[in-house]
């Protein structure tokens, strides 16, 4: 079997990691690699062994003919180079945040509809392996009913004048920051973790003067099945932990057998209902990539659907249903109230 031929468009921040992933992934080809900046494609073609680079993503496609287009760019620029991959009937993945909104998400998943291409958002805090391993307890009742999470998001990295300057400055200019970019991570990992949603609640802040959109605040998550999710979000402040980045957080998850911990570290930790004694559960992953790997794992995924038709997660279209839950919590922190979603 040939190798997927990989062209990439963006050679950012977080690009490092897409590209990283598709260097070391059997029967996968990086064939090229788009920046805007000519010296930065070329350093990530050298970097991780891409067979060209360009500045133009239309030259590139037409040249390179690839299998599949991995988008890695901010999100104004999303449903341009979709609609250009489209043109050329060739799958995509697009990073999240998915473009600026959910009216332009819509129009995006049409024209790849339209086209007859896969297209995928990378949501890849679905794939970390602590999320995964919850997954997997919660199918298999370790943790009985499950009652309801929380979550504290507490990476640190928002305080004071040069807030995400150094790593991804276009952070400073989102008029919807927190939830469009953190926050759309965990409704996704919670809709994973105990399915679709009913209602919502939010109260969002911002606290940094230099940001133009929101920093903290909370949302409460009503899912259809009687599960509450917290999500408590908070970029100024931090938590324990080596990596900030790692986690992102705390997790907390109730159920009538017992309670499941995630710390700052990627440890998991189970404690018995009525016991005072909390157990760490074992999980192994690799400390490579992004987050636990989770960058490479979701590209795999991917792959592993293009190659052998593997069910398929985070589509465009099921990404939809993300991003109107989104549209619901600053709408619920507008309104100062619930939100109840269609067919909550």
């Amino acid at each position: 079997m040939t190798d997927l031929k990989v062209a990439t468009i963006g050679a950012g921040y977080f690009a490092r990691f897409h590209h990283d992933a598709w260097s070391r992934m059997p029967g996968v080809r990086l064939a090229a690699v788009c920046d805007t900046d000519p010296d930065r494609a070329e350093a990530y073609r050298a970097e991780f062994g891409a067979g060209a680079a360009y500045t133009d993503p239309a030259t590139m496609i037409a040249r390179e003919a690839p299998d599949l287009v991995d988008i890695a760019v901010p999100p104004a620029a999303h449903k341009d180079l979709v609609a250009l991959a489209a043109s050329e009937k060739i799958d995509t993945i697009c990073q999240k945040a998915f473009t600026r909104s959910l009216a332009e998400a819509k129009e995006t998943v049409a024209l790849a509809e339209a086209a007859g291409i896969t297209l995928v958002v990378h949501e890849n805090f679905r794939f970390q392996p602590w999320f995964r391993e919850i997954r997997r307890l919660i199918d298999e009742g370790a943790l009985g009913d499950i009652y309801g999470s929380s979550f504290r998001l507490r990476p640190g990295d928002g305080q004071g004048a040069r807030a995400y300057l150094d790593r991804q400055p276009y952070f400073q200019s989102m008029e919807r920051f927190l939830m469009h970019e953190t926050g759309i991570h965990f409704i996704d990992t919670f809709r994973f973790l105990f399915g679709e949603y009913a209602s919502v609640y939010a109260d969002l802040r911002q606290l940094n003067p230099v940001i133009a959109g929101e920093d903290a605040g909370i949302m409460v998550l009503g899912h259809a099945g009687g599960v509450r999710s917290l999500f408590d979000g908070n970029r100024l402040s931090d938590h324990i932990a080596e990596n900030r980045r790692l986690t992102m957080g705390e997790l907390w998850v109730d159920g009538s057998a017992g309670t499941l911990r995630l710390d700052g570290e990627g440890n998991l930790f189970l404690r018995d209902f009525g016991s005072n004694d909390e157990r760490a559960h074992p999980l192994a992953w690799e400390k490579r990539g992004f987050a636990g790997d989770s960058v490479y794992a979701l590209q795999s995924h991917v792959v592993a659907h293009l190659r052998d038709g593997t069910p398929l997660e985070n589509t465009g279209r099921a990404y939809l249903t993300n991003l109107a839950v989104e549209e619901a919590v600053y709408r619920s922190s507008a309104e100062g109230g619930r939100i109840m979603l269609q067919g909550g």
